[in-house]
């Protein structure tokens, strides 16, 4: 989707960020006005798929914050592609719809949920749509994407992809939620085991924590700590304070999966 002349859809509550993803993604330029039921109509300026914004920080915050609470309802949406010359003097696009989309998205899942995706995906294969694929923003990422390039099924994606579990069901769940994830069916063999491990072995688990911190083997009490320093650094919210309330949320999880993580092997 990049820069559609005009767009009328009417949206059900959870939906608009499938739609704000998708002109992130095709990097969309015009204005999006959005209505919702008993209350005044949201006007966002959109260049090159970023929402424009004031500079301040206050100003990205309310934005996202406004983006949720109106992602919480049914909506009408019309976007009229193309519409640069309007957009206010003196502001910066600031905030990605598609990284919005993601943030969003991720944050959703839960326990219930996660449960919910094993039980209806397992022993179905899925495939990333391509042309909707997020960029991928880390090793994590290019993993999870390289083993969903062709049909697999779950029990089959996580060892290739290395990652922990909650966060490959809350990527599978951000794809599927805004069209990029296409299942085939239910087409592996019954005498083969489908469902996502739910408890892993011990040694199993010991795998998984050290893949978490990037080890690809087990390591001295030292190479684990600076293992876990670095990934640390870069995942902890207090260090990046330019993070949205969304995006703080996904850091925290994340930051916590990776403390778990290098205390189970000390």
């Amino acid at each position: 989707m990049r820069d559609p002349e005009s767009l009328r859809r009417t949206l059900v509550r959870g939906e608009l960020p499938r739609l704000l993803y998708r002109l992130g993604h095709g990097e969309a330029t015009g204005m999006l006005t959005i209505n919702a039921r008993l209350a005044r109509a949201e006007v966002f300026a959109l260049r090159r798929g970023q929402a424009v914004i004031g500079n301040d920080e206050l100003s990205r915050k309310t934005l996202t914050a406004r983006l949720a609470r109106l992602a919480s309802q049914d909506l009408s949406v019309v976007f009229e592609g193309g519409v640069a010359g309007v957009l206010p003097v003196g502001t910066t696009a600031g905030v990605p719809l598609a990284s919005w989309a993601r943030s969003h998205l991720e944050a959703q899942l839960d326990g219930a949920l996660a449960d919910a995706i094993v039980r209806e995906l397992a022993g179905m294969r899925m495939v990333a749509r391509a042309e909707l694929a997020p960029a991928p923003v880390d090793e994590a990422d290019r993993r999870m994407l390289v083993a969903m390039a062709c049909p697999r099924r779950l029990d089959q994606i996580w060892p290739l992809a290395r990652t922990p579990r909650f966060r490959l069901l809350s990527f599978v769940h951000f794809l599927r939620s805004v069209g990029a994830l296409e299942v085939e069916g239910i087409v592996a063999e019954q005498s083969r085991p489908t469902r996502f491990p739910q408890l892993p072995p011990v040694d199993a688990r010991r795998q998984a924590a050290l893949r978490m911190l990037g080890l690809e083997h087990e390591g001295d009490p030292d190479t684990v700590k600076r293992a876990y320093r670095k990934l640390a650094r870069a995942l902890h919210p207090d260090l990046q304070p330019d993070a949205d309330v969304v995006r703080r949320r996904v850091l925290e999880r994340r930051f916590a999966e990776l403390t778990a993580a290098y205390e189970s092997l000390t």
